[in-house]
């Protein structure tokens, strides 16, 4: 690189001389611009080759350290997963448990719990990625313990309720009526055939012809033939108020007739495509005094939280019905 030259304006010969550095600011140009390379060559040489001068005690924390980390990282991932499924009991025992017996439903910020000071200061002694994630990590443990155990005392509460209504509880319509797929919820969806908005009374599992129908609590047969739309129709009265519906069935059981008392679970008919329908399914409702109710809340003896909130999902995200 060509060296650059500074001139200055000589008054008495009006003409422009080049300065000529003496050798003390040529020596302390040197000096400099020594130091900053070397300082830069210093923390160069410190930041890539740091590892390679760990002592073998030094490197084997280090390594260690990484390991504990991804351990840590792999307990997160743990702890979410109990977070959804403590997040699914809390759902099912408020829509379902509570709900038909009657319970007053736990407040959701009773159900999340409180929180405290700062009780992880400690943490703040470890390096910035690691108090961050022990804070995440402690803090998503103690709301969870403190979760658990009003779960905990909310499921005794349930058992001591259900205890007390023993016979009444053995005539709720609490399980599946088929094992099918649900495909349409409960509440106002579109008609497949009129393809205008309407109330659905009930919901829909998709079955094949011939799929066998079960009673889905203690009950007398109220009635069992044709009826308009519905199709093949059969009526179910489990006293205390409540009434069950399945519909589109393409026959009965050998033996159903009205006035025959019957066990949840038994055999009571087949799915078909009867009536008014888009196709072969059971169209499965349950009324209260009455006045129907949403089905899904009443599935609480065979089906998980989990598969609840599946149910939850796919009613609510099905504009239409099938029948």
């Amino acid at each position: 690189m060509t060296k650059q030259t500074h001139f200055r304006f000589d008054e008495n010969t009006f003409e422009y001389k080049p300065i000529q550095p003496d050798s003390r600011d040529k020596w302390v140009y040197s000096v400099i611009h020594w130091s900053l390379s070397t300082v830069l060559v210093t923390i160069l040489g410190y930041t890539l080759l740091g590892k390679l001068t760990l002592s073998p005690g030094e490197l084997s924390l280090s390594q260690e350290n990484q390991i504990l980390l991804g351990e840590l990282l792999s307990t997160q991932t743990k702890i979410s997963s109990l977070e959804e499924h403590l997040a699914a009991l809390q759902e099912s025992d408020n829509q379902m448990y509570r709900s038909i017996l009657g319970m007053p439903k736990i407040d959701e910020e009773v159900q999340m719990g409180v929180g405290g000071t700062d009780i992880y200061a400690s943490f703040d002694l470890l390096s910035e990625q690691a108090s961050q994630i022990l804070r995440e990590t402690q803090s998503t443990l103690d709301k969870l313990e403190r979760q658990t155990g009003r779960q905990s005392l909310s499921f005794e509460e349930i058992k001591a309720a259900y205890n007390k209504n023993r016979e009444k509880m053995k005539h709720l319509p609490a399980i599946r009526p088929i094992n099918g797929v649900l495909l349409s919820g409960y509440g106002v969806r579109i008609h497949p055939v009129y393809n205008r908005q309407r109330m659905h009374d009930g919901v829909d599992f998709r079955a094949d012809v011939g799929t066998p129908v079960y009673a889905t609590g203690d009950a007398k047969i109220r009635s069992a033939g044709r009826n308009g739309t519905y199709g093949n129709l059969l009526i179910l009265d489990h006293g205390f108020g409540y009434e069950t519906r399945y519909a589109h069935l393409s026959g009965f059981t050998e033996g159903i007739r009205a006035g025959k008392n019957i066990k949840r679970g038994d055999l009571i008919g087949y799915s078909g495509d009867t009536g008014l329908t888009s196709g072969p399914h059971l169209h499965y409702e349950i009324l209260k005094d009455g006045e129907p109710v949403d089905p899904l809340n009443y599935m609480f003896a065979d089906i998980t939280p989990e598969e609840y909130l599946l149910f939850r999902e796919i009613s609510d995200n099905n504009p239409m019905s099938m029948d």
